[in-house]
C-alpha cells in the first residue's frame, strides 16, 4: 500500500469517526428512559419502548464501530496495516475505503 492510498484511507477513517461520534451523541439522546408519567397512550408507549430498544442496539453497534475505527487510526502507520489479520494477504483498497475498520479480507471475514 502506497502513501497516497494510506492518505485516502486516513481521510475516510477520520470522516467515519466524525460521523459515528455524531451518531452516538444523537442515539444517546434517543435512548433516554421514557418517563412513566408521560401523557402518551398505551400503544404509543409500547411503540416508544420498542423504538428505544432498536436505538439501544444501534447505539451499541455504533460504539463498537467507533472503537474499531479508532483502533484502525492508531494502526495505520504500521507496516502490516492493510494486511488481513488471518491470512496475511492484502485487503483490497475498495474494501478498506468502504469499511475502513476492516482487519480481515472478504474471504476470512
Amino acid at each position: 500500500m502506497n502513501i497516497e492510498e494510506k492518505q485516502q484511507i486516513l481521510e475516510r477513517i477520520n470522516s467515519e469517526i466524525v460521523s459515528a461520534t455524531e451518531q452516538v451523541i444523537e442515539l444517546k439522546e434517543m435512548t433516554q428512559p421514557i418517563a412513566p408519567d408521560a401523557a402518551i397512550g398505551r400503544i404509543s408507549r409500547m411503540d416508544a419502548i420498542n423504538n428505544k430498544s432498536v436505538n439501544e442496539l444501534l447505539l451499541s453497534k455504533t460504539e463498537v464501530k467507533l472503537q474499531k475505527l479508532e483502533a484502525s487510526l492508531a494502526f495505520i502507520d504500521k507496516d502490516d496495516y492493510g494486511l488481513c489479520r488471518v491470512c496475511k494477504q492484502p485487503i483490497p483498497l475498495g474494501r478498506l475505503m468502504m469499511l475502513p475498520e476492516s482487519d480481515k479480507c472478504v474471504d476470512c471475514a
